[in-house]
Protein backbone atom coordinates (compact mmCIF):
# COMPACT_ATOMS: atom_id res chain seq x y z
CA UNK A 1 0.00 0.00 0.00
CA UNK A 2 1.48 3.59 -1.10
CA UNK A 3 1.10 5.04 2.73
CA UNK A 4 3.17 5.87 5.46
CA UNK A 5 2.78 4.88 9.11
CA UNK A 6 5.30 6.66 12.00
CA UNK A 7 6.28 4.29 15.14
CA UNK A 8 6.74 6.48 17.99
CA UNK A 9 9.15 5.33 20.93
CA UNK A 10 7.90 8.73 23.49
CA UNK A 11 10.07 7.64 25.87
CA UNK A 12 13.13 8.62 23.49
CA UNK A 13 11.28 11.56 22.24
CA UNK A 14 10.45 13.48 24.62
CA UNK A 15 13.57 12.15 26.92
CA UNK A 16 15.70 13.27 24.13
CA UNK A 17 13.91 16.75 23.99
CA UNK A 18 14.14 17.50 27.70
CA UNK A 19 17.85 16.68 27.35
CA UNK A 20 17.63 19.36 24.66
CA UNK A 21 16.04 21.88 25.74
CA UNK A 22 16.46 21.06 29.78
CA UNK A 23 19.99 19.86 29.80
CA UNK A 24 18.65 16.29 31.15
CA UNK A 25 16.09 13.69 29.78
CA UNK A 26 13.52 14.30 32.60
CA UNK A 27 10.34 14.73 30.63
CA UNK A 28 8.80 16.44 34.04
CA UNK A 29 11.13 19.51 32.48
CA UNK A 30 9.40 19.87 29.95
CA UNK A 31 5.93 20.72 28.50
CA UNK A 32 4.65 18.92 25.14
CA UNK A 33 1.70 20.35 22.54
CA UNK A 34 0.76 17.17 22.04
CA UNK A 35 -1.29 18.36 19.01
CA UNK A 36 1.34 20.40 17.55
CA UNK A 37 3.52 17.26 17.91
CA UNK A 38 1.38 15.29 16.44
CA UNK A 39 0.74 17.11 13.24
CA UNK A 40 4.17 18.11 12.90
CA UNK A 41 4.95 14.44 13.06
CA UNK A 42 2.34 13.97 10.38
CA UNK A 43 3.50 16.98 7.97
CA UNK A 44 7.30 15.69 8.27
CA UNK A 45 6.32 12.04 7.02
CA UNK A 46 3.80 12.78 4.51
CA UNK A 47 6.65 15.34 3.10
CA UNK A 48 9.56 12.83 3.73
CA UNK A 49 8.21 9.39 2.21
CA UNK A 50 5.81 11.57 -0.50
CA UNK A 51 2.82 9.13 1.15
CA UNK A 52 -0.38 9.91 2.88
CA UNK A 53 -0.20 8.98 6.65
CA UNK A 54 -2.29 5.85 7.06
CA UNK A 55 -1.78 6.30 11.36
CA UNK A 56 0.82 7.43 13.91
CA UNK A 57 1.40 4.42 16.64
CA UNK A 58 2.48 6.19 19.89
CA UNK A 59 4.33 4.10 22.26
CA UNK A 60 4.85 4.95 26.29
CA UNK A 61 5.53 3.54 29.16
CA UNK A 62 2.51 4.46 32.35
CA UNK A 63 1.96 3.10 35.91
CA UNK A 64 -0.02 -0.63 35.83
CA UNK A 65 -1.08 0.67 32.27
CA UNK A 66 -3.26 3.06 33.34
CA UNK A 67 -3.77 6.01 30.78
CA UNK A 68 -2.31 9.52 32.05
CA UNK A 69 -3.48 12.29 30.58
CA UNK A 70 -1.71 12.96 28.15
CA UNK A 71 -2.33 9.37 26.34
CA UNK A 72 -6.14 10.06 26.95
CA UNK A 73 -5.59 13.41 24.95
CA UNK A 74 -3.41 11.88 22.29
CA UNK A 75 -5.85 8.75 21.67
CA UNK A 76 -8.68 10.43 20.77
CA UNK A 77 -6.71 12.52 18.13
CA UNK A 78 -7.19 12.11 14.44
CA UNK A 79 -4.80 8.98 13.04
CA UNK A 80 -3.21 8.32 16.55
CA UNK A 81 -3.33 5.26 18.12
CA UNK A 82 -1.81 4.54 21.63
CA UNK A 83 0.11 1.21 22.94
CA UNK A 84 0.98 1.38 26.68
CA UNK A 85 3.78 -0.70 28.34
CA UNK A 86 4.10 -0.69 32.12
CA UNK A 87 6.58 1.80 33.86
CA UNK A 88 7.90 0.03 36.56
CA UNK A 89 10.71 1.46 39.54
CA UNK A 90 14.17 -0.39 39.99
CA UNK A 91 17.16 1.47 42.19
CA UNK A 92 14.93 4.59 42.39
CA UNK A 93 14.91 4.90 38.52
CA UNK A 94 11.54 4.23 36.63
CA UNK A 95 11.81 2.25 33.48
CA UNK A 96 9.57 0.83 30.62
CA UNK A 97 8.80 -2.57 30.13
CA UNK A 98 7.30 -3.42 27.32
CA UNK A 99 7.53 -1.01 25.05
CA UNK A 100 10.24 -2.00 22.86
CA UNK A 101 8.65 -5.60 22.38
CA UNK A 102 5.12 -3.75 21.34
CA UNK A 103 7.33 -1.52 18.93
CA UNK A 104 8.29 -4.58 17.29
CA UNK A 105 5.53 -6.35 17.44
CA UNK A 106 3.52 -3.95 15.43
CA UNK A 107 6.45 -3.08 13.02
CA UNK A 108 6.16 -6.42 11.49
CA UNK A 109 2.93 -7.22 11.73
CA UNK A 110 2.26 -4.31 9.61
CA UNK A 111 5.03 -5.09 7.03
CA UNK A 112 3.86 -8.37 6.92
CA UNK A 113 0.20 -7.69 6.20
CA UNK A 114 1.84 -4.99 3.41
CA UNK A 115 -0.14 -2.07 5.45
CA UNK A 116 2.28 0.84 3.99
CA UNK A 117 5.09 1.26 2.12
CA UNK A 118 7.14 3.49 4.43
CA UNK A 119 7.77 2.92 8.48
CA UNK A 120 9.15 5.66 10.12
CA UNK A 121 10.34 5.00 13.33
CA UNK A 122 11.60 7.63 15.98
CA UNK A 123 13.54 5.85 18.37
CA UNK A 124 16.74 4.96 19.38
CA UNK A 125 16.96 1.40 20.69
CA UNK A 126 18.64 -1.29 19.14
CA UNK A 127 16.03 -4.00 20.26
CA UNK A 128 14.35 -2.90 17.02
CA UNK A 129 16.90 -4.11 15.12
CA UNK A 130 15.61 -7.61 13.91
CA UNK A 131 12.07 -5.71 13.41
CA UNK A 132 13.58 -3.18 11.17
CA UNK A 133 15.59 -6.32 9.44
CA UNK A 134 11.96 -8.06 8.94
CA UNK A 135 10.42 -5.18 7.56
CA UNK A 136 12.80 -4.79 5.07
CA UNK A 137 12.88 -8.27 3.85
CA UNK A 138 8.80 -7.83 3.34
CA UNK A 139 9.76 -4.41 0.87
CA UNK A 140 9.16 -1.70 3.03
CA UNK A 141 11.02 1.16 3.36
CA UNK A 142 11.92 2.05 6.78
CA UNK A 143 13.14 5.67 7.62
CA UNK A 144 14.42 6.48 10.89
CA UNK A 145 14.81 9.83 12.77
CA UNK A 146 16.54 10.90 16.00
CA UNK A 147 16.10 14.06 17.56
CA UNK A 148 19.24 16.19 17.77
CA UNK A 149 21.62 15.04 20.74
CA UNK A 150 22.62 18.00 23.08
CA UNK A 151 25.61 16.82 23.08
CA UNK A 152 26.11 16.77 19.04
CA UNK A 153 26.61 12.85 19.10
CA UNK A 154 24.68 9.74 18.27
CA UNK A 155 21.72 9.28 20.74
CA UNK A 156 20.54 6.05 18.95
CA UNK A 157 22.48 2.18 18.24
CA UNK A 158 24.74 2.73 15.81
CA UNK A 159 23.40 -0.98 14.43
CA UNK A 160 20.25 0.79 14.11
CA UNK A 161 21.41 3.87 12.03
CA UNK A 162 23.38 1.68 9.77
CA UNK A 163 20.42 -0.62 8.77
CA UNK A 164 17.50 1.94 7.94
CA UNK A 165 17.41 2.87 4.30
CA UNK A 166 16.57 6.83 5.11
CA UNK A 167 17.59 8.63 8.44
CA UNK A 168 16.58 12.66 9.46
CA UNK A 169 17.86 14.53 12.45
CA UNK A 170 14.59 16.75 14.33
CA UNK A 171 16.49 19.70 15.10
CA UNK A 172 16.15 22.15 17.75
CA UNK A 173 14.12 23.97 15.38
CA UNK A 174 11.77 21.40 14.88
CA UNK A 175 11.47 20.39 18.38
CA UNK A 176 10.62 23.41 19.94
CA UNK A 177 7.88 24.25 17.64
CA UNK A 178 5.56 21.70 19.98
CA UNK A 179 8.05 21.67 23.13
CA UNK A 180 9.78 24.10 25.63
CA UNK A 181 11.64 23.70 29.00
CA UNK A 182 9.58 24.53 31.50
CA UNK A 183 10.75 27.52 33.76
CA UNK A 184 11.54 26.30 37.18
CA UNK A 185 12.27 28.91 38.75
CA UNK A 186 11.67 27.55 42.08
CA UNK A 187 7.54 28.28 42.26
CA UNK A 188 4.64 25.52 40.65
CA UNK A 189 2.12 28.20 39.38
CA UNK A 190 3.02 31.88 39.75
CA UNK A 191 -0.44 33.72 41.46
CA UNK A 192 -1.57 36.77 39.71
CA UNK A 193 -2.39 38.11 43.12
CA UNK A 194 -0.37 36.66 45.70
CA UNK A 195 -1.77 35.42 49.41
CA UNK A 196 0.44 35.95 52.07
CA UNK A 197 -0.92 33.75 54.32
CA UNK A 198 0.05 30.44 52.03
CA UNK A 199 3.91 31.87 52.76
CA UNK A 200 2.78 31.73 56.01
CA UNK A 201 1.87 28.23 56.64
CA UNK A 202 5.13 27.19 54.06
CA UNK A 203 7.26 28.37 56.23
CA UNK A 204 5.48 27.37 59.73
CA UNK A 205 8.27 25.41 61.80
CA UNK A 206 7.38 21.49 62.41
CA UNK A 207 6.72 20.33 65.89
CA UNK A 208 10.09 19.17 67.34
CA UNK A 209 8.88 15.84 68.09
CA UNK A 210 6.51 15.69 65.23
CA UNK A 211 7.33 12.21 62.89
CA UNK A 212 8.45 12.38 59.43
CA UNK A 213 5.57 11.81 57.58
CA UNK A 214 4.58 10.25 53.56
CA UNK A 215 0.93 11.57 52.97
CA UNK A 216 -1.23 9.24 50.29
CA UNK A 217 -4.01 10.34 48.49
CA UNK A 218 -7.18 8.04 49.59
CA UNK A 219 -10.77 7.78 49.53
CA UNK A 220 -11.58 10.36 51.84
CA UNK A 221 -8.07 12.52 51.55
CA UNK A 222 -4.97 12.35 52.87
CA UNK A 223 -3.67 10.15 55.71
CA UNK A 224 -0.14 9.76 56.91
CA UNK A 225 2.43 7.35 58.24
CA UNK A 226 5.03 8.22 60.94
CA UNK A 227 8.12 6.58 59.96
CA UNK A 228 11.30 7.39 62.82
CA UNK A 229 14.75 5.07 62.66
CA UNK A 230 16.88 3.65 65.32
CA UNK A 231 20.36 3.13 65.68
CA UNK A 232 22.39 1.39 68.61
CA UNK A 233 18.75 2.42 70.53
CA UNK A 234 18.88 5.62 70.50
CA UNK A 235 15.83 7.17 68.11
CA UNK A 236 16.43 9.44 65.32
CA UNK A 237 13.99 11.42 63.33
CA UNK A 238 14.11 10.54 59.80
CA UNK A 239 14.46 13.90 57.26
CA UNK A 240 11.14 13.40 54.97
CA UNK A 241 10.92 15.90 52.46
CA UNK A 242 7.31 15.97 52.65
CA UNK A 243 6.80 16.08 56.31
CA UNK A 244 3.81 18.00 57.56
CA UNK A 245 2.13 16.34 60.11
CA UNK A 246 -1.49 15.77 59.81
CA UNK A 247 -4.03 15.59 62.11
CA UNK A 248 -3.97 12.64 62.90
CA UNK A 249 0.09 12.41 63.63
CA UNK A 250 -0.62 15.54 66.00
CA UNK A 251 -3.07 14.81 68.16
CA UNK A 252 -1.19 11.32 68.67
CA UNK A 253 1.64 13.38 70.18
CA UNK A 254 2.24 12.96 73.63
CA UNK A 255 4.53 14.78 75.64
CA UNK A 256 8.09 13.71 76.78
CA UNK A 257 7.32 11.11 79.83
CA UNK A 258 3.35 11.36 79.83
CA UNK A 259 1.00 8.55 78.99
CA UNK A 260 -1.40 10.89 77.04
CA UNK A 261 -1.28 13.19 74.21
CA UNK A 262 0.28 16.88 74.89
CA UNK A 263 -2.58 19.08 76.05
CA UNK A 264 -3.61 21.71 74.00
CA UNK A 265 -5.22 25.24 74.00
CA UNK A 266 -9.18 24.19 74.61
CA UNK A 267 -10.23 26.43 72.27
CA UNK A 268 -7.70 25.16 69.25
CA UNK A 269 -8.64 22.88 66.95
CA UNK A 270 -6.51 20.95 64.81
CA UNK A 271 -5.54 22.14 61.72
CA UNK A 272 -6.07 19.83 58.93
CA UNK A 273 -3.78 18.80 55.46
CA UNK A 274 -4.17 22.02 54.41
CA UNK A 275 -2.55 23.96 57.52
CA UNK A 276 0.26 23.45 60.13
CA UNK A 277 -0.23 23.07 63.93
CA UNK A 278 -3.02 24.43 65.90
CA UNK A 279 -5.38 27.40 65.06
CA UNK A 280 -7.83 28.97 67.65
CA UNK A 281 -11.62 28.80 66.21
CA UNK A 282 -14.45 30.43 67.81
CA UNK A 283 -16.47 27.80 70.23
CA UNK A 284 -13.72 25.03 69.08
CA UNK A 285 -15.68 23.93 66.23
CA UNK A 286 -14.12 21.85 63.86
CA UNK A 287 -16.09 22.87 61.04
CA UNK A 288 -19.20 24.86 60.81
CA UNK A 289 -21.68 22.82 60.25
CA UNK A 290 -23.60 24.67 57.50
CA UNK A 291 -19.84 24.33 55.85
CA UNK A 292 -19.30 20.42 56.94
CA UNK A 293 -22.34 20.25 55.15
CA UNK A 294 -21.76 22.12 51.77
CA UNK A 295 -22.19 19.69 48.57
CA UNK A 296 -19.51 18.07 46.73
CA UNK A 297 -18.95 19.01 43.28
CA UNK A 298 -20.09 14.85 42.45
CA UNK A 299 -23.39 15.41 43.88
CA UNK A 300 -24.14 18.97 41.62
CA UNK A 301 -22.72 17.68 38.68
CA UNK A 302 -25.63 15.72 35.99
CA UNK A 303 -25.03 13.38 33.90
CA UNK A 304 -24.64 15.67 31.27
CA UNK A 305 -21.83 17.86 32.79
CA UNK A 306 -19.67 14.96 33.59
CA UNK A 307 -19.45 13.87 30.01
CA UNK A 308 -18.45 17.91 29.21
CA UNK A 309 -16.24 17.67 32.59
CA UNK A 310 -14.18 14.92 30.97
CA UNK A 311 -13.70 16.34 27.57
CA UNK A 312 -12.47 19.72 28.79
CA UNK A 313 -10.12 17.59 30.75
CA UNK A 314 -9.01 15.34 28.03
CA UNK A 315 -8.75 18.42 25.31
CA UNK A 316 -7.93 21.27 27.62
CA UNK A 317 -6.49 21.36 30.87
CA UNK A 318 -2.98 20.76 30.91
CA UNK A 319 -2.55 19.46 34.25
CA UNK A 320 -0.62 21.83 35.70
CA UNK A 321 -1.07 22.03 39.36
CA UNK A 322 -2.32 25.56 40.08
CA UNK A 323 -4.68 25.16 36.88
CA UNK A 324 -6.17 21.89 38.32
CA UNK A 325 -7.15 23.67 41.73
CA UNK A 326 -9.03 26.33 39.30
CA UNK A 327 -10.90 24.29 37.04
CA UNK A 328 -11.99 22.68 39.91
CA UNK A 329 -13.10 25.51 41.87
CA UNK A 330 -14.54 27.43 38.88
CA UNK A 331 -16.76 23.88 38.17
CA UNK A 332 -18.11 23.89 41.71
CA UNK A 333 -18.42 27.09 42.34
CA UNK A 334 -20.43 27.44 39.09
CA UNK A 335 -22.78 24.79 40.25
CA UNK A 336 -23.67 26.02 43.81
CA UNK A 337 -27.37 27.17 44.28
CA UNK A 338 -27.02 30.10 46.33
CA UNK A 339 -23.71 31.16 45.36
CA UNK A 340 -23.11 34.71 47.44
CA UNK A 341 -23.94 33.01 50.63
CA UNK A 342 -21.30 29.79 49.94
CA UNK A 343 -18.51 33.03 48.96
CA UNK A 344 -19.08 34.56 52.69
CA UNK A 345 -18.83 31.06 54.26
CA UNK A 346 -15.64 29.83 52.75
CA UNK A 347 -14.24 33.72 53.04
CA UNK A 348 -14.09 32.48 56.85
CA UNK A 349 -12.02 29.30 56.42
CA UNK A 350 -9.32 30.60 54.31
CA UNK A 351 -6.99 28.85 53.94
CA UNK A 352 -8.75 25.54 55.13
CA UNK A 353 -10.45 24.11 51.83
CA UNK A 354 -13.50 22.52 53.77
CA UNK A 355 -12.51 18.78 54.40
CA UNK A 356 -14.82 16.65 51.83
CA UNK A 357 -14.49 19.33 49.39
CA UNK A 358 -10.54 19.11 49.62
CA UNK A 359 -10.51 15.47 49.46
CA UNK A 360 -12.12 15.48 46.51
CA UNK A 361 -10.20 18.33 44.76
CA UNK A 362 -6.90 15.78 45.47
CA UNK A 363 -8.65 12.77 43.92
CA UNK A 364 -9.76 15.12 40.64
CA UNK A 365 -5.81 15.88 40.71
CA UNK A 366 -5.07 12.78 40.57
CA UNK A 367 -6.26 12.66 37.56
CA UNK A 368 -4.18 14.39 35.85
CA UNK A 369 -0.77 12.38 36.40
CA UNK A 370 0.60 14.26 39.79
CA UNK A 371 0.52 10.82 41.12
CA UNK A 372 2.72 9.80 38.49
CA UNK A 373 6.84 8.97 39.16
CA UNK A 374 6.08 9.94 42.97
CA UNK A 375 5.59 6.60 44.62
CA UNK A 376 2.01 7.29 44.77
CA UNK A 377 1.91 10.43 46.45
CA UNK A 378 1.19 14.45 45.43
CA UNK A 379 3.76 16.41 45.98
CA UNK A 380 3.79 18.94 49.00
CA UNK A 381 4.31 22.06 46.62
CA UNK A 382 1.73 20.25 44.20
CA UNK A 383 -0.81 20.12 47.00
CA UNK A 384 0.04 23.91 47.83
CA UNK A 385 -0.32 24.76 44.25
CA UNK A 386 -3.62 23.26 43.83
CA UNK A 387 -5.43 24.85 46.89
CA UNK A 388 -3.40 27.95 45.74
CA UNK A 389 -5.14 27.53 42.55
CA UNK A 390 -9.02 26.45 43.90
CA UNK A 391 -8.69 30.09 46.46
CA UNK A 392 -7.26 31.88 43.91
CA UNK A 393 -10.37 31.38 41.72
CA UNK A 394 -12.64 31.40 44.70
CA UNK A 395 -11.09 34.83 45.02
CA UNK A 396 -12.00 36.20 41.60
CA UNK A 397 -15.59 35.05 42.16
CA UNK A 398 -15.92 36.72 45.61
CA UNK A 399 -14.24 39.83 43.76
CA UNK A 400 -16.78 39.76 40.69
CA UNK A 401 -19.44 38.87 43.80
CA UNK A 402 -18.97 42.59 45.66
CA UNK A 403 -17.50 44.55 42.24
CA UNK A 404 -20.36 47.44 41.32
CA UNK A 405 -22.44 47.04 38.59
CA UNK A 406 -21.67 49.29 35.46
CA UNK A 407 -19.33 52.26 35.81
Amino acid sequence: MDRCIVLVDAGYLLGAAASLLAGEPSRSRITVDHAALIQGLRERAESDTERPLLRIYWFDGAPDRVPQPEHRRLRVMPRVTVRLGALTRSDGRWAQKGVDAAMHAELTELARNRACSDVVLVTGDGDLLPGMMAAKEHGVAVHLWAVQAADGDYNQSEDLVAEADERRVLDRTWITKAVRAKDLGGVCAPQPVPRPEIAAILSAPLPESAPATRERVVEDGEHAAAEAGSENGTQERVPAPKGVPTPKDLASLKAPGAAAPAPHPASATLRWSSDKGWVDRPGGATEPPEVASMPTLAQLTTAEQRWADREEDITTVGGDPFEVGQVFARRWMGRLGDQGAHLQKLSGMYPRVPHRIDGELLRYAARFGLLAHKDDQIDEHDRYAIRAGFWREIDVRTAAEHAPAGD
